[in-house]
């Protein structure tokens, strides 16, 4: 019996594999070509007006990021910091999230061509009616703090442009999410074999109550986008309504208690509360449009494919195998480069007149969070040199005069922890 329930486990995992796989890699190589060619530094100067059009420029700049749940608050509290108003910064944080090349082509793969369509809509909305409504009440309040340095490296020369969206596509994006995409691919492979077909429709049959025992199980649950797609597939094909989906979704990758936290400290209550019920009221509205409007076969003609193991037809067999293997060695290759390849010194060779000092950090979980803080402290007059150590959260400083005062207030201002010297 547990042997049965073994093979069918790791069948059910392969077959969410392969339907996600393709799609993807494709989306990590969009991830990459974003990350090279969209100057995000220079694009605060559509972002900084208490208006209509600052709060849609957000979320329309938000939707094909490819930034995890954690890698898009360092980003939203850097617009705000370099002068966006409140109003499109939530707008940011609000549609971001939610979507991403990578989770939208996810989306299609396990979800159907439907709600690959609705899901950035539904980020669009969200996102500009949280900045409306937060514009409307923190009238024309624009943060005050110094605006962030530009990253030296975010725009690299032409010939080294191509290896940089590969190495950041296929190593630190795919680090980034490699987690919660693992954890989501186990979870739903998990709930294949366990949940009963059905389960949904016998036991929890009232859609409403669905949708509010799945947000209440969303909001403090830490997952990226592209990690909830094969979780909501599973429940799909267990009997939970398409609006149900929507919720966990929406609320999945926008709410946990790291953004709520952050958001809260930085931007303030009365912020994180607009925020909060953009999310939750935008969730449960576009659940029930969906439950009483559309077709639910929209959304479940494309489950019974992957339920039969038939998969989508546009994708051959080998090449869904072969992206198959070739993302599980990505996925090796970047915990090895993480955890056990020894990291190279990135710093010149030091003054015998420079300090070096050694803080410790909480709060950075991604590579964004450690660009975040590299740019931030690098504007602090006196620090000539830094290494960040994201496992540990230790960072290193070198310079003549370093003020760990002003170190603390820097660190602080942009949502992180500091620990204090080392």
């Amino acid at each position: 019996m547990i042997f049965d329930y073994i093979i069918n486990y790791l069948s059910a995992l392969w077959e969410l594999t392969l339907e996600m796989s393709p799609y993807l890699l494709l989306g990590f190589l969009f991830a990459g070509i974003l990350y090279v060619y969209f100057p995000r530094e220079k694009i605060t100067k559509y972002l900084g007006k208490n208006n209509f059009k600052s709060t849609l420029n957000a979320a329309l700049i938000g939707i094909p990021l490819p930034l995890c749940s954690c890698g898009v608050i360092p980003t939203g509290i850097s617009f705000f910091k370099n002068g966006a108003s409140k109003g499109s910064s939530v707008s940011f944080l609000i549609s971001t999230p939610q979507t991403g090349v990578d989770s939208i082509l996810a989306t299609y793969a396990l979800l159907g061509l439907p709600l690959a369509i609705i899901r950035p809509i539904i980020a669009l909305v969200t996102g500009v009616i949280g900045g409306l409504v937060t514009n409307s009440v923190e009238k024309h309040e624009i943060a005050n703090t110094p605006k962030m340095p530009e990253s030296p490296n975010t725009l690299p020369k032409q010939e080294h442009r191509l290896k940089t969206v590969f190495h950041y596509a296929f190593v630190e994006f795919l680090q980034d999410i490699s987690k919660w995409l693992i954890i989501g691919l186990l979870l739903a492979a998990l709930m294949a074999v366990l949940i009963p077909d059905d389960f949904f429709t016998n036991y929890l049959a009232n859609e409403y109550l669905s949708m509010i025992i799945v947000l209440a199980a969303s909001i403090p649950l830490y997952v990226c986008a592209t990690g909830s797609v094969p979780i909501a597939a599973v429940l799909l094909m267990k009997g939970l309504s398409p609006g149900a989906a929507i919720v966990f979704l929406m609320a999945g990758p926008a709410t946990n208690a790291a953004t709520m936290t952050v958001i809260g400290k930085v931007m303030g209550k009365r912020t994180l509360f607009y925020y909060m019920a953009s999310i939750i009221g935008g969730a449960l509205f576009f659940g029930t449009l969906v439950n009483e409007l559309l077709p639910r076969e929209w959304f479940t003609d494309h489950m019974v494919h992957i339920h039969d193991g038939h998969g989508s037809h546009l994708i051959p067999h080998w090449l869904a195998v072969v992206s198959s293997i070739l993302l599980i060695l990505l996925l090796i290759n970047g915990y090895a480069q993480k955890y056990f390849v020894k990291k190279k010194m990135n710093m010149e060779v030091i003054n015998n007149d420079m300090n070096e000092k050694t803080v410790k950090i909480s709060g950075m979980t991604c590579n964004h969070c450690k660009t975040n803080v590299h740019n931030n402290l690098s504007a602090i007059t006196g620090i000539e040199n830094i290494e960040i150590d994201l496992e540990s959260g230790k960072v290193k400083m070198t310079g003549e005069d370093i003020d760990l005062k002003e170190v603390k207030s820097k660190v602080e201002s942009i949502g992180y922890q500091y620990d204090g010297e080392i």
